[in-house]
């Protein structure tokens, strides 16, 4: 579905990713992990074209992207939650999903309600009432009713507390199950255990390694070498 194969990117004169090559196929959930500064955010950038590589392809089912609008790459089905959850703070839970919405999605209005019901419930709340948890299921459920086949998470369970991280946690797996492949870049290395298919890590824009879910558990120095913190 994507392949995104050796590519360099740069912010101004800062070179950021260093031939970064991933993969995500259809209906997989893939975890980019790394530590703080290691590419991974702007590896998603790359891939929606917030950041637009100077050498190398990501092609999405066939189709160069790369150099494309923003826009265009989302038309074709690729949806990104940012870190800051991009909502609408003055516009209601209601009206922030309308607006997403996209004829022909499988997930509707009251798809998101019946896997967010905290939602249903304050749907007429402005987003910026909301607490840091239910923003970020709106965020998510905003992409959702976009039509997105495939859909790039930034940190979801970021400042979350453990029990709003188990609800996110269950969505991910409930969105895989729907047939939406994720690319999921977190911090929090129980989620990506528990979810992944597979793993990548980043470190300072170099993949250093890539296995599956049972190779990464028992990767143990390679989680000690790239994730722990010294």
């Amino acid at each position: 579905m994507l392949k995104v194969e050796g590519i360099h990117s740069f912010y101004d004169k800062s070179h950021v990713l260093h031939g970064v090559s991933i993969e995500v196929n259809r209906g997989e959930v893939v975890s980019l992990l790394g530590r703080n500064g290691a590419g991974k955010t702007t590896t998603l950038k790359s891939i929606v074209g917030v950041v637009v590589p100077r050498e190398g392809r990501i092609l999405f089912e066939d189709v160069e992207i790369q150099g494309m609008e923003t826009h265009a790459i989302a038309r074709l089905g690729i949806a990104l939650t940012p870190e800051h959850r991009g909502i609408f703070h003055l516009l209601t839970v209601e009206e922030n999903l309308a607006i997403a919405a996209r004829k022909g999605s499988v997930w509707r209005l009251e798809d998101v309600y019946r896997t967010f019901p905290r939602l249903k419930e304050r749907r007429r709340n402005r987003g910026g009432m909301l607490s840091g948890g239910e923003q970020q299921m709106l965020a998510i459920g905003r992409a959702l009713v976009n039509h997105p086949k495939l859909l790039l998470l930034d940190e979801p369970t970021e400042g979350l507390a453990p029990v709003i991280v188990e609800e996110v946690e269950r969505v991910i797996a409930t969105i895989r199950r729907s047939g939406i492949a994720v690319l999921l870049v977190e911090q929090n290395l129980k989620v990506c255990m528990n979810l992944a298919d597979r793993h990548y890590v980043l470190e300072q824009g170099h993949v250093v390694y890539t296995g599956s879910r049972e190779e990464f558990r028992a990767a143990e120095q390679v989680r000690e070498r790239y994730l722990t913190l010294s």
